[in-house]
C-alpha cells in the first residue's frame, strides 16, 4: 500500500502541469509599439520590457500601433483582439494620449475627462471581467525646450485623467509622464536628444536626409523608459516583480543597470590603398591612414578600411564618425622607431605627464570605433623593461644578447640607455615635477606610451579586434562616455611591466562583455586619478558592466585602483572566469590616495590556479606585484593609526555573490587602515580552496554568509581589531586545529551563527587584547 502512495505521488507531479506563464498585453500608440526592421532605429519602449523579465516567467504581448488612440484602437476592433487572447491572471497595460489630442481627427480624438476617460474605464472594466488585472500608464513625455532651454509640457489634462480613473478604480498606476519629464530635464536640451530620433543624413535607409523627431525613441531611449515601466511594476505590483530579471545572481535588476549608448556611422567606405598605402612591410602608412581618417571625418564619416595585409604604421589620430575597421587578415603593426613617436601631454599612472604619443589615440571627439578581426600590435618589446626573475636563463640570455642595458645588479634589462636613465630618474615625464615636451629628450625612451588611448572622448565601439604587445596599458579611455567593448582579444606577455588589458579612468557608462585578456599586468582595471590631482580632478569611474569575460593571466582579473582618487562607484560585474590571475578580484588603495570606491556588485565569478588571494581588499598597495618573485618577499606594512584627511581612502558597500575558486593562498583577504575601516563587505556563497581561509584586518560590517572554506592552514579563520563580523553558515575542511582566532583590543560584536564548530579542534580562540566578550554564537 505504502509502495502504491509513492508510486501514485510520482505519477502526480511527473505529470503535473508547468506553472503557468503570465502574459502581460501593452496595448497604446507607437511610443510603445513593436517596429518594422525597416524603421531602425525607431523603437517602443514596448519593444525592450520583456528584456526585464524571465521570459520562462512572463510574455509580453506588444499589441500597441502606431498612430492610435484610446478611440481608434477600440474602433478597429484592436481591443476586442486583445480580449479574444486574455486569460484570467493576465495583465494589459494601458498608454494612450498622443493622438487622443488631435483635435483635427474625429476618427482619434477624445476629450481627456469626456470619452478619453470612459474609455479608459472601459480598458480597466473589460479586463477585469475576463478576470484580467490592469495597470495604467500616464502618456510618455515628448522633448519640447523653449528658446531659453526651458523644458514644457504638451499633454495638458490628459495625464491627470490617466491618474483620476486609477485612482477611482484602485488599479496600480505608473506615471511615466512625470518620470519621463525628469529625466528629459534633467539630461538638457543637447543631451536629450540622444533619447530620440535625431540622426544625421546618410546613416540610415529610411532617412537619407537625417531626421529629427522628439517624440519616438531611438534604442537608447526605449530602454530608459521601458526601466521607468520596470521600476513601476517593482514599486507597485508584487506578483509581477518577482519575474523581474537579475543581473548575474545579485540584487540589481537588469533594468537598473546603466544605459550604454553605441556609435554608428555612414556606409561610405575610405579604403586606405587609395591614399598611398603599402602593404609591404616597410613603408609607413600613418599619413597614409591619417589622410584616410581626415578624409572620412570631413565627409560625415564612415568607414576607413585596413585590408587584409601588413601594415607598418607610425601614431594613428581617431576623429568624430569615423570606424577603422582593420579586417581579419590584416596585422597592424606599430613602428618600432622611438622618432615615430614625438612627446605628448597626457597622463601617466593617474598624474599629468608628458609621454611619447600612443600609436592609437584620439581627443575631444565623438562616435568612434575600432572594429574587424585583425591584430593590433604595438612593439611594446622595444619599450618595456624586464627583470631577470621574470624570465627563464635562455631568455634572459637571449634578451641581454640582443643589446640594451642591464642595471647595477644585472638584474633588471632596459631596452636603451634613455630607458635606463629615465627609469632610474624620478619623477620622469610628470609635469608637476618639471617636466615639459621640451625637456625630456634624454630620456625618451623611457616615456613609453599606452597603446590605445582616449580622451574625452563620447560614444566609443571596440569590437572583434586582437590588441596585442602594447608598450605600456593596452586600452586606456580617460574621462570618456558610453564605452562599448565587445568581443576583444588583448594579450601582453605575462612578464610585461605596466602591461594592463583596460583600463577605465574616470569614465561613465561603460560595458566590457565577451572579451579575452592574457596580460602582465591587471586584466580589466578601474581607475579615477592619483592623490592630489586626481581628487582635484573629481570625476569618478561610474555605471560600468563587465561580464562574459576571461582573464587567462595578470595580476589581478577584476581590479579597482590602485589609481581611485576620484571615485568608483555603481559597478556591475558577472559571469567572469580568472584562470592564472596573481589575484581574482583585486580592490587596492593606500594612504594619500584618498576617494570612495562604493556600490560595487559582483556575481558568478570562477577562479582556478590563483597564486594569491582569491578575493583581496587592501589599502596597503606597494606598487609591487601581488605575489613575491622567487628571492622576493613582501614585508608587511606597520599598521599605525595616523590622522584622517583628504588623501585617507574609503572602500564600503561592496556585493559578492556565487564565487568558486580552486586553489589560492588565501581566500578572502580585507586589510583596512586604523583609522579607516573597510565597510559594508557582503560575501554569500562562495566555495574557496586555500592555503589560508579568511584574514580580516581592520574590517567593520563584514559579513560571510554561505562561504566554504577548503584550506591547507589549521586556523580557518583570523580576525583582528574588526567589529560587527558576522560569519553565518561557513563551512570548512574537517579536523581543523582552529576555527576561528580573534586578536585586537578593538575587535567587537563578532557573531558565528549556523556553523558546525564540531570538526575544529577548537572553535575560537582570543590573543592580542582581544576579549571573550566581543564573541556571541547562534
Amino acid at each position: 500500500m505504502k509502495k502504491l502512495f509513492l508510486f501514485s505521488l510520482v505519477i502526480l507531479f511527473a505529470f503535473r502541469p508547468a506553472e503557468k506563464q503570465v502574459q502581460v498585453f501593452l496595448i497604446g500608440d507607437s511610443t510603445l509599439s513593436t517596429k518594422k526592421p525597416g524603421d531602425a532605429p525607431e523603437t517602443g519602449w514596448g519593444m525592450v520590457l520583456q528584456d526585464y523579465f524571465v521570459s520562462e516567467n512572463v510574455s509580453v504581448q506588444n499589441h500597441a500601433q502606431n498612430g492610435r488612440s484610446s478611440k481608434s484602437f477600440i474602433t478597429e476592433g484592436r481591443w476586442k483582439a486583445v480580449l479574444q487572447d486574455l486569460k484570467p491572471g493576465d495583465w494589459v497595460f494601458i498608454q494612450f494620449g498622443h493622438n487622443d489630442q488631435k483635435d483635427k481627427d474625429t476618427s482619434r480624438f477624445t476629450a481627456p475627462n469626456g470619452e478619453y476617460r470612459k474609455n479608459l474605464i472601459r480598458f480597466v472594466k473589460e479586463t477585469q471581467a475576463k478576470g484580467g488585472k490592469a495597470v495604467l500608464i500616464t502618456p510618455v513625455m515628448r522633448r519640447r525646450f523653449d528658446e531659453k532651454g526651458v523644458f514644457f509640457d504638451t499633454h495638458g489634462e490628459y495625464p491627470a485623467a490617466v491618474k483620476a480613473v486609477a485612482a477611482e478604480l484602485k488599479v496600480p498606476l505608473i506615471d511615466l509622464h512625470a518620470k519621463s519629464g525628469e529625466v528629459i530635464k534633467t539630461m538638457g536640451p543637447d543631451a536629450s536628444k540622444e533619447l530620440f530620433m535625431h540622426l544625421d543624413a546618410g546613416i540610415f535607409s529610411r532617412t537619407p536626409k537625417g531626421l529629427i523627431d522628439d517624440t519616438h525613441f531611438s534604442v537608447y531611449g526605449a530602454a530608459v523608459m521601458a526601466s521607468i515601466v520596470a521600476e513601476g511594476i517593482k514599486n507597485q505590483i508584487p506578483d509581477l516583480a518577482k519575474s523581474l530579471k537579475h543581473f548575474g545572481t545579485t540584487d540589481k535588476y537588469v533594468y537598473e543597470l546603466p544605459k550604454v549608448l553605441v556609435p554608428v556611422f555612414k556606409k561610405d567606405t575610405f579604403n586606405i590603398l587609395s591614399y598611398g598605402a603599402k602593404s609591404d612591410g616597410v613603408q609607413l602608412n600613418s599619413p597614409a591612414i591619417n589622410k584616410a581618417i581626415d578624409a572620412c571625418s570631413a565627409k560625415g564619416g564612415g568607414t576607413v578600411l585596413i585590408p587584409d595585409g601588413f601594415w607598418l604604421s607610425g601614431p594613428i589620430v581617431l576623429k568624430s564618425n569615423v570606424n577603422l575597421h582593420i579586417s581579419k587578415g590584416a596585422l597592424l603593426q606599430f613602428s618600432d622607431n622611438y622618432d615615430d613617436y614625438p612627446v605628448v601631454k597626457t597622463s601617466w599612472e593617474g598624474l599629468d605627464a608628458v609621454r611619447c604619443q600612443s600609436p592609437i589615440s584620439a581627443t575631444g571627439v565623438t562616435n568612434i570605433a575600432i572594429t574587424g578581426g585583425g591584430i593590433v600590435d604595438g612593439a611594446g618589446q622595444v619599450w618595456r623593461s624586464v627583470k631577470k626573475d621574470k624570465l627563464t636563463d635562455g631568455q634572459w640570455k637571449k634578451l641581454v644578447a640582443s643589446g640594451g642595458v642591464l642595471d647595477k645588479d644585472q638584474r633588471i634589462w632596459y631596452p636603451t640607455e634613455k630607458s635606463f636613465l629615465g627609469n632610474n630618474t624620478k619623477g620622469a615625464g610628470n609635469i608637476a615635477a618639471g617636466y615639459n615636451e621640451s625637456n625630456v629628450a634624454e630620456f625618451k625612451d623611457f616615456l613609453r606610451p599606452n597603446m590605445v588611448r582616449f580622451t574625452n572622448c563620447k560614444k566609443i565601439l571596440l569590437d572583434g579586434v586582437t590588441f596585442q604587445n602594447s608598450p605600456a596599458w593596452n586600452i586606456h579611455p580617460m574621462l570618456c562616455e558610453h564605452i562599448t567593448l565587445t568581443n576583444l582579444t588583448v594579450r601582453n606577455p605575462w612578464y610585461a611591466q605596466n602591461g594592463d588589458g583596460v583600463d577605465l579612468e574616470s569614465c561613465r557608462f561603460g560595458v566590457i562583455d565577451n572579451c579575452t585578456f592574457d596580460v602582465g599586468d591587471d586584466g580589466i582595471c578601474i581607475k579615477s586619478g592619483r592623490d592630489e590631482e586626481g581628487r582635484k580632478r573629481g570625476v569618478p569611474t561610474e555605471n560600468i558592466i563587465v561580464q562574459n569575460s576571461t582573464v587567462f593571466h595578470g595580476h589581478g582579473g577584476f581590479v579597482i585602483g590602485s589609481e581611485m582618487s576620484g571615485g568608483v562607484k555603481n559597478i556591475f560585474i558577472t559571469n567572469c572566469n580568472f584562470l592564472g590571475t596573481d589575484v581574482g578580484l583585486r580592490f587596492k588603495t593606500a594612504r594619500g590616495r584618498g576617494g570612495v570606491v562604493e556600490n560595487i556588485f559582483v556575481s558568478d565569478v570562477n577562479m582556478t590556479n590563483i597564486p594569491g588571494e582569491a578575493i583581496l581588499f587592501d589599502m596597503y598597495y606597494m606598487a609591487k606585484d601581488p605575489v613575491p618573485q622567487p628571492g622576493e618577499k613582501n614585508e608587511l606594512p606597520v599598521m599605525k593609526s595616523e590622522p584622517v584627511n583628504d588623501g585617507t581612502p574609503q572602500f564600503q558597500n561592496f556585493h559578492i555573490r556565487n564565487v568558486v575558486c580552486k586553489g589560492a593562498e588565501t581566500g578572502i583577504m580585507v586589510r583596512g587602515l586604523p583609522e579607516m575601516s573597510i565597510k559594508n563587505i557582503n560575501i554569500e556563497n562562495a566555495v574557496l580552496q586555500s592555503n589560508k581561509g579568511f584574514v580580516c584586518i581592520e574590517g567593520e560590517n563584514i559579513n560571510l554568509k554561505n562561504v566554504s572554506f577548503f584550506t591547507k592552514d589549521k586556523t580557518v579563520m583570523q580576525i583582528q581589531n574588526s567589529s560587527k563580523v558576522t560569519m553565518d553558515g561557513i563551512k570548512y575542511s574537517e579536523g581543523r586545529d582552529l576555527l576561528l582566532n580573534v586578536t585586537g583590543d578593538r575587535s567587537k560584536s563578532i557573531k558565528l551563527i549556523n556553523t558546525d564548530e564540531k570538526k575544529a579542534k577548537k572553535a575560537v580562540q582570543f590573543g592580542g587584547n582581544a576579549s571573550e566578550k566581543v564573541f556571541s554564537r547562534n
